[in-house]
């Protein structure tokens, strides 16, 4: 059991001792790339994707390989690519990095790509352009369990509590996404979580309205 586990489980167990069925643990999304395999040849030619960590998400993993993420009037250095591969390459920045670069990123949903902007990836043996960079809008992992345990449903939007040292804040617009084979997770990018003042046993509530 490696330190993130060991944390979800603490987080799981001071819920259910508190008798709070709402709790959500959160992950703080970090700048990262997704790309096709076609995309990944051309950045590491010769290479394959290592895992370096696996994500709390089934089949999801945090790979060796980094590339430079760049934009009109600046870099981005060491941006991890996650794995697997995946049909469409796509680039996640908090809004306040897209700025630094020159970039203004709109908020989606992963996949949500169309009209979104252009960068460029590089490593030292390759590069490749990719339209796609979006800020991942806010949304909450979960299995169709607990979807049916907490009363919501696919593309919910569904409004979200989090408590921490000296700050309170709710999230409204949180989208919901069940799958059987998704873990509980509620997924916020850097700008919220230094917003919320989100640490590392932060956990958020779905505050059930009337």
């Amino acid at each position: 059991m490696n330190e993130e586990q060991l944390r979800q489980l603490i987080r799981k167990i001071i819920a259910e001792e508190s008798g709070n069925s709402n709790v959500i643990p959160i992950g703080v999304s970090n700048h990262h790339v997704h790309v096709t395999e076609e995309d990944f040849n051309i950045l590491f030619p010769g290479q394959k994707m290592t895992s370096k960590a696996p994500l709390k998400q089934p089949g999801e993993f945090a790979s060796e390989q980094v590339v430079t993420v760049v934009g009109p009037r600046g870099t981005i250095e060491r941006v991890r690519i996650l794995g697997p591969c995946r049909a469409h390459s796509q680039v996640e920045l908090a809004r306040s990095e897209g700025r630094k670069i020159g970039v203004n990123v709109p908020i989606r949903m992963s996949g949500d790509l169309a009209g979104t902007p252009t960068v460029i990836l590089r490593t030292k043996d390759g590069e490749v352009e990719v339209q796609g960079t979006i800020a991942a809008k806010r949304h909450i992992h979960m299995s169709n369990k607990d979807a049916a345990r907490l009363g919501v449903k696919k593309g919910d939007a569904v409004k979200v509590a989090i408590e921490s040292d000296q700050r309170r804040t709710i999230y409204d617009d949180v989208i919901v996404r069940p799958d059987e084979k998704f873990v509980l997770e509620m997924h916020i990018d850097t700008d919220e979580a230094n917003a919320a003042n989100v640490g590392k046993d932060t956990v958020a509530y779905l505050v059930k309205e009337d």
